[in-house]
């Protein structure tokens, strides 16, 4: 037998040419992915498209799985062509951040197709999954350095961590862009990034089976009774995502989630619920009388709102643990300050033993618990975060940031207690932490079952 013939490794094009042609062939790829489907997605097909030989293909991939990720790889490109802060033509910074996610909203819009089509293939399940890591990264990146540099201009919370605000603002617009293309667009991006994006406010609380809003099929819309309360930003939001129970012996397999639009006969708001914290976010009861919500208000499956919902609830989790560590570690740096500022009984109360052996003790539960969420954050991005480390993280930081609320209070003695000091606000604020979300007995619940069953 002669010997087999194999194709040299692939060099990066080292000329104007070169460069052009394999520019031409990824662009060819995407074409053909996205007007043929995986199916037609062939070496063959790529070079005819782009006008080359079959052999010139070779040259510059070596397989169409390579050619699949330069192809992710280009679509992220346009995806965040433009970084979080747009050019200095706005001059609003709230525009700025509205404009930023406008222009990611249409891009997710225009790389969605390939994405999915690309994960059909079922061709370099691993590579895709990193291409898709490293789509959100380059984001998560421009949107760190916009935030930055609104700080720099005075713009911006200068406490704000710019990278994990960051991963919170392009997990919001993904899923603007997932809820418009579960719905087939019937929202333009325009209304719906004017007022905020979306809002999730269909309190389901921990107990999905018992939901008793219900939605009946009337043929060409359902007919939507119930009421929900404490929604955060119920008052001002314009849209609002029921979940309501389409399939009545379904458990918890027949919820579907609705979108109810402000303005439709039947949904109304109700007072402002007064809070003993957060004054500053409106709490919201609402209820739904014989609503007439259009059948292509659904928003993702069928009875499928147990699965979508439960898809994003270990990133709900971790979002609030981390915002609780966040808050806690500010707490212990005011009070830090506080302590050696202050002056009580001819000395700063940072020489006595005690407090210090207290921000000891709150330091070290801060860095040891700071240490489990950053784990959570890397598990998280490589799409390995369960419930379960989720549930761990969301009980300890909010517990902790509940009880480092208190300890500092006292260490500020009758200044704590007075409402102009931030120590008394963070209490306050703080509080609901372990309650929403997932109570902290909800999150035990679930860590002894994994562990006892």
């Amino acid at each position: 037998m002669g010997r087999q013939r194999t194709k040299p490794a692939p060099t990066p094009p080292t000329t104007t040419r070169g460069r052009r042609t394999r520019d031409a062939l990824i662009l060819a790829g995407r074409e053909v992915l996205e007007q043929q489907g995986w199916s037609g997605f062939s070496p063959e097909a790529v070079a005819q498209a782009a006008g080359v030989s079959y052999g010139t293909f070779y040259t510059y991939f070596e397989s169409k799985d390579d050619l699949l990720h330069h192809v992710v790889r280009s679509v992220a490109g346009e995806m965040f062509a433009s970084s979080l802060v747009p050019p200095d033509t706005v001059e609003d910074p709230y525009a700025r951040i509205v404009e930023s996610n406008r222009l990611y909203l249409r891009a997710w819009g225009q790389a969605s197709k390939v994405l999915r089509l690309a994960d059909q293939g079922g061709a370099a399940d691993e590579g895709l999954r990193m291409m898709v890591l490293e789509i959100r990264e380059f984001y998560v990146g421009r949107a760190e350095k916009g935030l930055r540099r609104l700080q720099e201009e005075g713009l911006a919370n200068p406490r704000l961590n710019p990278r994990l605000t960051a991963l919170a603002l392009g997990s919001m617009v993904e899923q603007v862009a997932h809820s418009r293309d579960s719905l087939d667009e019937p929202f333009d991006d325009e209304m719906v990034l004017d007022h905020l994006s979306r809002l999730w406010a269909a309190a389901i609380g921990s107990d999905l089976q018992g939901i008793r809003s219900t939605a009946e099929d009337k043929g060409d819309h359902w007919l939507l009774n119930g009421s929900k309360v404490f929604i955060s930003n119920g008052i001002l939001a314009d849209l609002v995502i029921v979940v309501a129970r389409t399939t009545p012996e379904g458990g918890a397999h027949g919820l579907s989630l609705l979108v109810v639009e402000r303005g439709m006969e039947g949904f109304e708001r109700g007072r402002n619920l007064d809070k003993i914290g957060q004054k500053a976010q409106d709490t919201a009861e609402l209820s739904f009388n014989d609503v007439r919500v259009p059948k292509e208000n659904l928003l993702g499956e069928l009875n499928g709102a147990f699965v979508h919902l439960m898809t994003n609830l270990a990133q709900e989790r971790i979002t609030i643990a981390i915002a609780a560590i966040a808050g806690t570690e500010h707490l212990l740096e005011i009070t830090t300050e506080y302590v050696m500022e202050r002056e009580a009984f001819g000395r700063p109360p940072a020489r006595l033993q005690h407090v210090r052996f207290e921000i000891a003790e709150m330091a070290t539960e801060c860095a040891v618990t700071r240490a489990f969420l950053d784990r959570c954050i890397a598990d998280h991005e490589d799409g390995k975060l369960d419930a379960v480390h989720a549930s761990m993280a969301k009980w300890w930081a909010t517990e902790l940031q509940k009880r480092v609320a208190d300890r500092c209070l006292q260490l500020h003695g009758g200044y704590g207690y007075m409402t102009e000091y931030r120590v008394a606000k963070a209490l306050y604020d703080g509080r609901v932490q372990t309650i929403y979300g997932g109570t902290t007995e909800i999150m035990k619940e679930i860590i002894g079952r994994s562990l006892l069953s």
